[in-house]
């Protein structure tokens, strides 16, 4: 298959990790962070930590839309659902979530609520038209790349005075993030972990672009390197980073260039900001409250928030005590440093949002065999 079977050939990735280790520095060790979930599935699918030097290090970062909603959110949506008798409508994996209550949105299913799970939110859209009678409301997850589609259908209910048809809106933004890591406070009370790079996430590059990195290779001094999905995207991504780090250099490459540019989709970018406006601030399964860093919807479109309509009032609950989500999303552990991964926590039975998604790290990690080496990792 053209673009896929070139970018998974086995020769090439055993000629790059060649060039890789002839690159590395014996005296230092390179910690690079992939902050998207589909680059740690990637990762871990294709044993690419097993062609690398010991000492160039991935960490998993906070870049899975599931991995990172907080319990509290799960909570609203399940209150919709039970409380207010709304359809819910959401994507497969957010059901799995583990929430309050030992609930979860396919727990709640199961004591009556009508939930649905959706391919897109046009599915949403065509159950509201269909169910004039009943409110329905779309739960709403995901980084910038999952955020247009959502303003779309906000202007065509608009547009049709779809009356019955609102957004739970739990967006968040990838800068917003990345800068939290870097820098919050947090890290006094759950640590941190030395950060020599990032591997740039690729879908959601190709909305905002490449440019918004720039700030954190200036202000940091962090190179970043964006990346596609294949493994040879992510060993192509690491070569550069080792050679930005050797050579002092701290800037913003982009290797996926078959998909993003400097400025991005500007039209999906217009369309968000029509619709939406930044929160003050949203907390983040892992990171705490993370100001500037989720989108809530403007005025404008008002009665088309779930969280207006229905009068929610959102409340943080904490994490399970035995799950090591929170400190696995920032990178300051692995997902087999948790003591309950892959006996108790399973991805048939999820303590908690890291092993629910298949982009989470402990499920990829699960999935593919990962925790099998963790005396040697």
């Amino acid at each position: 298959m053209k673009y896929v079977d070139e970018f998974r050939d086995g020769e090439v990735a055993q000629g790059l990790a060649r060039v890789i280790a002839a690159e590395v520095r014996p005296d230092r060790r390179y910690n690079f962070m992939e902050f998207c979930g589909g680059h740690t599935h990637a990762i871990s699918r294709y044993g690419v930590p097993d062609m690398l030097p010991p000492n160039v290090r991935m960490i998993h970062g906070p870049g899975c839309p599931v991995c990172v909603l907080p319990i509290g959110r799960i909570d609203l949506a399940i209150k919709l659902a039970l409380e207010n008798g709304v359809i819910l409508c959401t994507y497969a994996d957010t059901v799995r979530i583990p929430a309050s209550d030992s609930l979860s949105l396919m727990k709640a299913k199961a004591r009556g609520g009508d939930i649905r799970m959706v391919y897109a939110v046009t599915d949403a859209l065509k159950i509201a038209r269909d169910n004039p009678g009943k409110d329905v409301v779309f739960f709403a997850i995901g980084f910038e790349t999952t955020t247009p589609p959502t303003a779309v259908a906000i202007k065509l209910a608009d547009a049709e005075q779809l009356k019955n048809f609102s957004v739970l809106c739990c967006h968040v933004l990838t800068p917003s993030a990345i800068m939290n890591i870097l820098e919050s406070p947090e890290v006094r009370e759950l640590g941190t972990v030395p950060l020599d790079g990032f591997i740039g996430p690729a879908h959601v590059s190709t909305v905002i672009g490449s440019r918004p990195y720039e700030f954190f290779a200036e202000e940091y001094r962090k190179p970043v390197v964006i990346a596609g999905f294949e493994p040879l995207d992510v060993m192509q991504a690491i070569r550069m980073l080792v050679r930005q780090v050797n050579e002092g250099r701290a800037m913003v490459e982009n290797e996926f260039t078959r998909a993003v540019t400097p400025e991005g989709n500007a039209k999906a970018q217009n369309l968000v900001s029509e619709v939406f406006e930044l929160r003050r601030s949203f907390e983040w399964r892992g990171l705490g409250e993370v100001p500037y860093s989720a989108l809530r919807i403007r005025d404008r479109y008002a009665e088309f928030d779930a969280e207006r309509r229905f009068s929610l009032e959102y409340r943080p609950v904490p994490d399970n005590k035995a799950c090591e989500c929170g400190a696995i999303l920032r990178g300051v552990k692995k997902p087999t440093d948790c003591k309950i991964f892959g006996t108790v926590c399973t991805p048939e039975n999820p303590m908690g949002s890291c092993m629910v998604s298949s982009e989470g790290a402990c499920a990829a990690h699960y999935t593919y065999g990962r925790h099998k080496d963790m005396e040697t990792t």
